[in-house]
């Protein structure tokens, strides 16, 4: 028997349920406050293990949480700005991105401000099952790790996607593997003083800044790089390829052949994956180029290689080097392994399991997000962050925060059979807004 049941439930707090819980706030405030956002740490952030001090978001501030859908919301990230004393600095700054501290700031400011939609923090989800009545799935119970069932008709998963961790490295002593997203937390417990060898494996943004930063947090530790490509890439980022994550290319993805949308993803590939931002790039091959005229040796780059296999050696983690042009192999002898590997294209184990606990033998959604079930059911679960094959390779990404929630939430009303919500608008006598100098 559920302890508790409400309309709607979703299952972590990162940016795509939060940008869903604004909508609900402005669009359904009876919906808003039949619902729950579960999260399972103590406080609402984002990326938690890759804030450092000075990386900066890929995204403009306007592809917040909000204002690609509603320009007026009190949660903008201009509003934040404002609201925290710092929009004359920021306008001063002169920058479309900001820095990913003061992005995850914003997200926690938005959580605080949400007044209607039941925010829990510090709640695992462990268990969702799906509730049948006479042959219809009618529900979701989602048991929390401290015991307690919420059940409800509508479920909505934006707990992100599964860390890629390569097959070799998950039988190695885990105390010496460190995924990007445990970074920061992890490096603090590490003695500073010790000449640690460390292993950076990946070509991306991720993998240059664990390098990068390393070097600093670990002073005394000589890093190497480790990757599969011929080099590290920019990210391809021309203004005609940034058109490709307008929300209006979903429709066009959603709806083209198979075949195009393999194209459409092989050739916006380095829009988003193994690239670097352009001051990343320099950053990198400065501190290369220093390293070497320093005559230290301190910092190295591996390229063409594949990891074929790893093991444990005394206090040590060996990695089988293959190069991939001559198919010889070479042993590094680490310390410690960081991966900016990123996140597995599978879909992640709660959605599997979601989707296997209802019979379920290919998961699939609608241009709408909402997981197609091939039995009767008047309840709903959605999928967010997850759907970049058939939705675009914005999916993942900030990009489509606002309308994707919209669609959502859209979809949702319409389901239950409710009119479509809009904003309110203003009134004709409504004050301009005037820039000023």
């Amino acid at each position: 028997m559920a302890n508790r049941d409400v309309e709607l439930l979703a299952v972590g707090a990162g940016p795509s349920n939060l940008a869903l819980a604004v909508a609900l706030e402005e669009l359904a405030p009876g919906l808003a406050r039949d619902s729950v956002l579960i999260e399972r740490d103590e406080e609402v952030s984002w990326q938690r293990g890759m804030l450092l001090p000075e990386a900066l978001s890929q995204v403009s501030f306007l592809k917040d949480l909000v204002t690609l859908r509603n320009p007026r919301s009190r949660f903008s990230f201009l509003n934040y700005l404002h609201d925290t004393n710092r929009l004359n600095e920021f306008v001063n700054m002169g920058s479309f991105v900001p820095y990913r501290v003061e992005l995850a700031d914003y997200l926690k400011w938005t959580a605080d401000s949400l007044s209607m939609v039941d925010l829990q923090r510090g709640r695992e989800c462990r268990e969702i099952t799906p509730v049948w009545t006479d042959g219809t799935l009618t529900g979701w119970e989602t048991r929390i790790a401290d015991g307690e069932v919420i059940r409800s008709r509508y479920l909505v998963v934006g707990a992100g996607r599964d860390a890629r961790i390569p097959d070799q490295l998950r039988t190695v002593n885990q105390d010496r593997v460190i995924h990007s997203t445990q970074y920061l937390p992890r490096i603090a417990k590490l003695r500073k003083d010790l000449p640690y060898r460390v292993a950076v494996i990946g070509a991306g943004q991720s993998a240059a800044e664990l390098f990068g930063a390393v070097q600093n947090d670990l002073p005394e530790c000589k890093p190497t790089m480790v990757m599969r490509s011929i080099g590290l890439n920019y990210y391809e980022s021309s203004k005609f390829n940034n058109e490709l994550f307008f929300p209006s290319q979903v429709d066009k993805f959603f709806d083209a052949l198979p075949a195009a949308r393999e194209q459409m993803l092989a050739e916006m590939h380095h829009t988003n994956y193994s690239g670097l931002a352009p001051g990343t790039m320099d950053a990198l091959y400065r501190s290369m180029y220093l390293d070497r005229l320093s005559g230290r040796s301190r910092l190295r780059m591996i390229t063409m290689s594949d990891i074929t296999d790893a093991r444990d050696e005394g206090d040590e983690v060996v990695l089988e080097l293959t190069d991939r042009r001559t198919g010889e192999t070479q042993e590094l002898r680490t310390d410690l392994v960081l991966l900016g590997t990123g996140f597995s294209p599978e879909m992640p184990r709660m959605v599997q399991e979601i989707a296997k606990s209802i019979g379920l033998s290919e998961i699939k959604v609608t241009r709408d997000y909402r997981l197609e079930i091939d039995q009767p059911a008047t309840a709903a679960v959605y999928l967010q962050g997850v759907n970049e094959a058939t939705h675009g390779i914005a999916d993942s990404l900030l990009s489509v925060l606002a309308p994707r929630a919209n669609d959502i939430l859209q979809d949702i009303l319409a389901h239950r059979g409710e009119a479509p919500s809009v904003p309110p608008q203003p009134t004709s006598d409504t004050a301009p807004i005037v820039a000023t100098r």
